[in-house]
C-alpha cells in the first residue's frame, strides 16, 4: 500500500509518497494545479499498481481542483481538518515547517492512521450550491458592515448623536429614516439654516414617507440636538460628498445581500429539510437557508450528538484520576457560523415565547437552574440541533 500526502497551496501543491513500511517511495515534489502536471500526476500513482490512499488537508477553496482531478480519475481521496494536522505535528520535538516536510507529515498521518480514514463523498450539488451562497452572503454581509462603520464615522463629524436618535437600519434601504434622513438633510449645519418650523415640516414629509410610526416624535429632538452639537465638517462639500457615496455603498450592499438570501431561499425549497427547519420555532426565512446550508445534508452525521460536535457545541468530557469535571466549556471547534445561526434562533425564541415549543421550555429550564445567559442559549442549541436532526432525518426517509 502507498501513502500520499498532498499539502495544498494556492495554485501549486507538494507531494509525497510512503511505503507501506514508512521509507519514502517517491521524495516529495511541487506540482502546479494544471492539466497536464495533474494528469502526470495521476499516471504516475496509477502505474505503481499498489492500493493507495492519498490524503489532504481541506484549505477553503485551494484544494478543489487536485480534488476534482483525482475524482475525476476515480481515485479514493481523503481529506482531513488543516487544525488536526497541526496537532498531529506538535508530537515532533524539532518543528521544521515547509511544504514538503508537511507532505511528508501528511503522508505519514495517512499511514498510520488510515484506518480511520473515509473517502471524500462530495455532497448533492444542491447543498454545495447553497453553501456557496452563504459564503457570498457573509462576504456581502462584512461588506455592509465595513460600509456602515465609514458611514458612522462620517456622521461624527455632520451630525454627531444622531445614530442614538435614529437607528441605523438597513434591512429595507428605500423606507429606512435614517438613511432617507441624512440623505436629505446632510448635516445639522444645513438644518439650523433651514429653521424650526421648516424643518419641522420637511421632518414630518420624510418621517410619512419611511412608514416609522413612531418617527414624528423625533424631529423636534432632532433639531434641539442640531443647534446643540458642534459639527466639524457640516458645510465642507467633500466631506459630504462622501457621506452620500456611504449611503449608496450601505444600500447597495443591503440589496446585494438580500439578493443572495432571496436565491438560497428559492434553492432550499427544493430540499425535503428545509420544511422542517422553517417548521420549527424561531427559524425564519433569512436563517432557514443559512443554518440548512451550514448543516448540509443531515445523513452524513450519525447522530444529533455528532451534528453538535460538527457545529462546536459539545462539551468533551474531561477525567483524570479520582478528578471528574462537571464544569465543562463548548470546544468551539466547529462550524461557528452555524453556531451563530443557532444562537439568533434562540435570541428569537426568547422575544415570541412560543409555549409550546420543546426548545423554548427548554431554555426556560436551563435559565431557571441558574445558568448563565450563554449557556443556557448554547444548551438550548443543542436541543434545537437534536431535534432538527432527528426530524430532518425522517424527512428523508420518507421521501
Amino acid at each position: 500500500m502507498l501513502a500520499v500526502g498532498i499539502d495544498v497551496s494556492k495554485s501549486k501543491s507538494a507531494a509525497a509518497i510512503l511505503n507501506q513500511d514508512g521509507s519514502v517511495h517517491t521524495k516529495p515534489f511541487v506540482f502546479h494545479h494544471d492539466q497536464p502536471e495533474m494528469n502526470a500526476l495521476i499516471k504516475y500513482i496509477k502505474e505503481q499498481n499498489q492500493p493507495v490512499t492519498i490524503l489532504m488537508e481541506n484549505t477553503g477553496h485551494y484544494h478543489y481542483p487536485v480534488l476534482k482531478a483525482f475524482e475525476e480519475a476515480e481515485l479514493p481521496v481523503c481529506l482531513i481538518n488543516a487544525y488536526q494536522m497541526k496537532k498531529y505535528g506538535d508530537m515532533e520535538l524539532r518543528k521544521a515547517k515547509t511544504d514538503k516536510k508537511d507532505a511528508l507529515r501528511i503522508a505519514r498521518y495517512a499511514l498510520e492512521k488510515g484506518y480511520t480514514l473515509v473517502p471524500h463523498t462530495p455532497m448533492d450539488q444542491k447543498y454545495e450550491d447553497l453553501r456557496f451562497l452563504a459564503r457570498q452572503y457573509d462576504q456581502r454581509m462584512g461588506t455592509l458592515t465595513t460600509n456602515k462603520v465609514f458611514l458612522i464615522n462620517l456622521l461624527d463629524e455632520t451630525m454627531p448623536g444622531i445614530t442614538k436618535l435614529l437607528s441605523l437600519t438597513t434591512r429595507d434601504p428605500e423606507t429606512s429614516l435614517t438613511m432617507l434622513f441624512i440623505k436629505r438633510f446632510k448635516s445639522y449645519d444645513r438644518i439650523k439654516k433651514m429653521g424650526r418650523t421648516r424643518f419641522l415640516d420637511s421632518y414630518d414629509k420624510l418621517a410619512r414617507k419611511s412608514r416609522n410610526r413612531r418617527a414624528y416624535g423625533y424631529g423636534l429632538a432632532i433639531y434641539e440636538l442640531a443647534v446643540n452639537s458642534i459639527t466639524t465638517r457640516g458645510e465642507n462639500e467633500y466631506t459630504l460628498a462622501a457621506q452620500d457615496q456611504c449611503i449608496d455603498l450601505v444600500a447597495e450592499s443591503q440589496k446585494a445581500a438580500d439578493a443572495i438570501i432571496q436565491q438560497m431561499q428559492t434553492l432550499a425549497e427544493t430540499l425535503p429539510e428545509y420544511a422542517v427547519l422553517r417548521s420549527m420555532a424561531g427559524v425564519g426565512e433569512r436563517l432557514g437557508p443559512l443554518i440548512l446550508a451550514e448543516i448540509g445534508d443531515i445523513r452524513r452525521f450519525h447522530s444529533g450528538k455528532a451534528l453538535n460536535a460538527y457545529a462546536g457545541n459539545d462539551a468533551p468530557p474531561y477525567q483524570s484520576g479520582t478528578f471528574e469535571s462537571h464544569n465543562r466549556h463548548i470546544s468551539k471547534r466547529g462550524n461557528a457560523a452555524l453556531r451563530k445561526y443557532c444562537f439568533e434562533v434562540m435570541q428569537a425564541l426568547k422575544l415570541t415565547r412560543p409555549q409550546d415549543d420543546p426548545v423554548y421550555l427548554f431554555l426556560l429550564k436551563k435559565e431557571q437552574e441558574g445558568k448563565p445567559y450563554n449557556v443556557a442559549k448554547m444548551a438550548g442549541v443543542n436541543k434545537f440541533l437534536r431535534i432538527y436532526y432527528a426530524r430532518a432525518l425522517e424527512a428523508l426517509q420518507q421521501k
